[in-house]
């Protein structure tokens, strides 16, 4: 009897580390996560600078109507790359809520 090789069994019946497709796949999505994780490393590097200014000037930490401004530029850019905005909107969210709380660190820092 001959024996199966990977590519011989049907896809349902393949491992997902034998797939190939699957693989590729996976392969990209871990590149993009390594890049966002590069990407948000520098965003909050240079947020936590912003946040050193302000504290130095006297600024508050928050700014509600540039938050307000860029969620909503960011929900239009969402649109337009036919990604949920309601999502976008709860990320953007969650990063301004931790810049934030970083900028009032730097304010209690003095």
């Amino acid at each position: 009897m001959a024996r199966e090789t990977p590519s011989a069994r049907p896809i349902s019946a393949q491992s997902p580390t034998d797939d190939a497709v699957l693989a590729g796949y996976r392969k990209s999505i871990d590149n993009i996560d390594a890049a966002l994780i590069h990407m948000l490393a520098e965003r909050f590097r240079i947020t936590q600078a912003v946040g050193a200014y302000k504290a130095k000037a006297a600024l508050p930490p928050a700014d509600p109507g540039r938050e307000h401004a860029q969620i909503a530029r960011l929900r239009a850019l969402a649109q337009d790359a036919e990604l949920d905005p309601e999502f976008s909107e709860k990320f953007l969210r969650f990063i301004i809520d931790e810049v934030i709380r970083h900028h009032e660190k730097a304010r209690a820092k003095g």
